[in-house]
């Protein structure tokens, strides 16, 4: 499977649910795609073309699919359409990103059903030996944030993936104030108090460099991606699919585009 490797990788994050664009956009140096399947337009009819049609263009692009929930048969829905990473929302123990792991993988390291379904589309289906998923577990509440070096330090959880919009909902505290904090810090068990809460983001790189994980968040717009890489971020959802092609328009029309370039 395409791998991410080290280092900066600016991923682009798609809603519209559209194959053909998805593809399109796959050819033009983004260093990962996710398709959103909990907040946007792929379900599972949609990620069933969307597939085909990156393969189409042999792809070499990282694909994440977030879930809409961490169920066994989401997870492993995702990984049997093509996913090479799985993104699993709302991750607030360590009981539930235990799950999320033993989901992805096939026995014996979980319990994940085979069924790959590249075949489908003529393509050939990946080994069990061979099949390795990324699990990126998102930290969107005071009680991921608490139990963030516990649920960090669990073999196969390969990333942590924060979405901003949602912490900065959790913890009660404004979104520009959540992406300013610049103090590392504080412990993420210590986030319960009002005061620390802005430090938050720092908190979760600090506690997933002790862990040896990376750090991915999504942005939507090119300013919130530099303030999260700012803050030690490497995997950032730079725009949305819908925001790249205001983004487009704008090179053209100049002013006179009207579409918006921040999600």
């Amino acid at each position: 499977m395409p791998a991410l490797g080290d280092g900066r990788a600016d991923g682009v994050w798609c809603t519209l649910g559209e194959p053909r664009t998805t593809a399109q956009i796959a050819q033009n140096g983004f260093a990962w795609l996710g398709l959103d399947a909990q907040h946007g337009a792929f379900d599972d009819a949609t990620l069933l073309a969307t597939m085909p049609a990156l393969a189409a263009v042999a792809r070499q692009v990282p694909v994440a699919v977030r879930v809409a929930e961490g169920s066994d048969a989401a997870i492993g829905r995702a990984l049997d359409l093509g996913a090479d990473i799985v993104i699993v929302p709302m991750i607030e123990t360590v009981e539930q990103a235990e799950h999320a792991v033993r989901a992805a993988h096939y026995p014996p390291r979980g319990r994940r059903s085979w069924g790959p379904m590249a075949g489908l589309w003529g393509g050939a289906a990946p080994s069990a030996a061979a099949a390795d998923p990324e699990v990126w577990v998102m930290l969107e509440t005071p009680e991921g944030l608490r139990a963030a070096e516990q649920i960090l330090a669990i073999p196969g959880v390969t990333a942590v993936f924060v979405g901003p919009f949602d912490l900065s909902i959790g913890l009660g505290i404004e979104l520009d104030a959540l992406l300013a904090a610049d103090d590392g810090a504080v412990a993420a068990d210590d986030l319960a108090d009002g005061q620390h809460r802005p430090a938050a983001l720092p908190a979760i790189v600090a506690a997933a460099r002790r862990a040896g994980k990376h750090t991915g968040a999504f942005a939507g717009d090119l300013d919130r991606a530099e303030r999260l890489r700012a803050l030690g971020f490497d995997r950032v959802a730079v725009v949305t699919d819908g925001t790249l092609l205001a983004h487009g328009a704008a090179a053209v029309l100049g002013e006179a585009a009207t579409g918006r370039t921040s999600y």
